[in-house]
């Protein structure tokens, strides 16, 4: 249909997936948003004779050292979340990832079914801006640690409902270069969280000036995006389907031809040759919707191993991604500049694995990028945190990222390719799922500092890379609508 009628990625899947995509900063202010507000600031003795010479602020009196900046910059000094309390930085983080988790699986199935890819995105955004302004005026550190949580259901839907609706519209040889570039705007997102951090250095004014773009996208972008077409189809709403894409299709300088057959994969397989060409001249009416759920996809027996192998990756992904991202408060420099280089570090990995993922395919750039990474994680463990090792051990950390990055990119693409249109948004919620376990982890890691983060890290991605083999290749593959259509594709 894209190929013949629609154009596979024309002027109006351009405007779509840019339009779509931008809810990926969201997702990074919302999910970065930590690294600033829950960062521990500098401090200064208040005398020069009030410290003694000593280095551990733990070891001082409450009264002969202050901090640097004022007492509101961060929580950890606003709240005093430091030796004894300095656990409960991490237990933010866990909790966060917790709700992700969570939020992933709820609005992964709610974005298959009733509420639609462009419902669950407006839901989810809407949930995100009150919940961050809601969180800037938290009295105490237990009304925070929930809001945090509360944050995390519904950015946890984001990047998953953003990416599928973004990507289904895509014609078969253009998805992977689309699915490719959805992450450059998370990365853009968290260079921008960067200078927005360095301009409200108060953590208050932080949460409330990363949360309000997400009423603006609500307000100003989203009314300009539409509904999956293939949602539409799946769910019976035949002539919403034909609707989108009918203005796909004149949008593209291009037009459906009178009576043309719009039917699921299912649908297709099951007719012949005859009846296709004489429904062709018939409109089909609308139908019952076709639902199903992660249930189904453990059932099927081609559906079921995947899965697995994908949560498992995705798991190990995120140790080292999120780990990586967290770890730059263990590099002594500046952490706008880490945090706005590691961001950085991430484009040229995107820009490369595009340029490969339609040549070499999603399966071999997959695995070398995890092992890529690992492989750097392991020099970066075997570095000291001084002198001039300091600075390797960043360039370290930074193509830890660089590789990562690419890994993190490729599984998106990846994954919706593995799965129908049925079930499509609940597999890679489960699979992102299996992300915010380990970003859960993550924190815990960072927080032992020495070599073990990068240890841990370098393991993750070298085991990772294994998993990868389990999988087939999707390369030139055709998006399943359901599991008798991808059953009939495969056989």
């Amino acid at each position: 249909m894209f190929q013949n009628h629609c154009g596979e990625f024309g002027r109006w899947q351009l405007r779509h997936f840019v339009l779509t995509s931008l809810a990926w900063a969201l997702e990074a202010f919302h999910t970065m948003v930590m690294i600033f507000a829950d960062r521990q600031p500098d401090w200064n003795c208040l005398s020069a004779s009030s410290c003694h010479g000593r280095s551990d602020v733990c070891s001082l009196q409450p009264e002969s050292w202050g901090w640097v900046g004022g007492r509101h910059s961060s929580t950890v000094s606003d709240w005093g979340l430091i030796c004894g309390e300095k656990y409960k930085v991490g237990l933010v983080h866990a909790l966060f990832f917790t709700g992700c988790m969570i939020g992933a699986g709820i609005f992964g199935h709610l974005s298959d079914s009733f509420l639609g890819r462009k419902g669950s995105l407006a839901v989810v955004c809407a949930l995100n801006g009150t919940l961050g302004c809601l969180t800037a005026l938290s009295p105490n550190y237990w009304i925070y640690l929930f809001l945090r949580l509360l944050t995390g259901l519904s950015t946890g839907g984001v990047g998953l409902c953003a990416f599928v609706l973004a990507t289904e519209p895509v014609g078969p040889k253009k998805r992977g270069i689309a699915g490719m570039s959805t992450l450059y705007f998370f990365s853009v997102g968290i260079a921008l969280l960067s200078g927005i951090a360095y301009i409200f250095q108060n953590w208050r004014h932080l949460y409330i000036a990363s949360s309000v773009p997400s009423f603006l996208y609500i307000f100003f972008v989203l009314p300009f995006i539409s509904e999956s077409p293939r949602w539409y189809l799946v769910r019976g709403r035949v002539s919403e389907a034909t609707k989108v894409m009918s203005t796909i299709a004149s949008s593209n300088g291009k037009h459906l031809p009178d009576g043309f057959l719009l039917a699921i994969d299912e649908e297709v397989s099951k007719a012949t040759n005859d009846d296709l060409t004489y429904n062709n001249v018939q409109r089909l009416e609308n139908k019952n919707a076709i639902v199903k759920s992660i249930v189904d996809v453990v059932r099927s027996p081609i559906t079921r191993l995947r899965l697995f192998v994908l949560v498992a990756i995705n798991f190990l992904v995120a140790v080292v991604y999120y780990g990586l991202t967290l770890n730059v408060v263990n590099l002594k420099y500046n952490l706008y500049m880490n945090v706005m280089l590691n961001a950085v570090g991430e484009m040229p990995s995107f820009l490369i694995t595009t340029m490969l993922v339609d040549r070499f395919g999603r399966k071999p750039l997959t695995m070398g990028t995890m092992w890529f990474s690992g492989f750097f994680c392991l020099m970066g463990s075997l570095m000291r945190n001084v002198g001039v090792w300091k600075v390797v051990k960043m360039v370290c950390g930074i193509l830890g990222i660089f590789g990562m990055g690419g890994t993190y990119n490729l599984l998106f693409i990846y994954t919706t390719e593995l799965f129908p249109t049925v079930v499509r948004n609940a597999a890679l919620g489960c699979t992102t799922q299996a992300q915010h376990i380990g970003s859960i982890l993550a924190p815990f890691a960072v927080i032992l500092g020495g070599y073990f983060p990068f240890a841990v890290f370098a393991a993750s991605g070298i085991v990772g890379g294994v998993f990868v083999f389990f999988l087939p290749e999707t390369l030139n593959q055709p998006l399943y609508d359901t599991f008798s259509g991808m059953e009939a594709g495969i056989a």
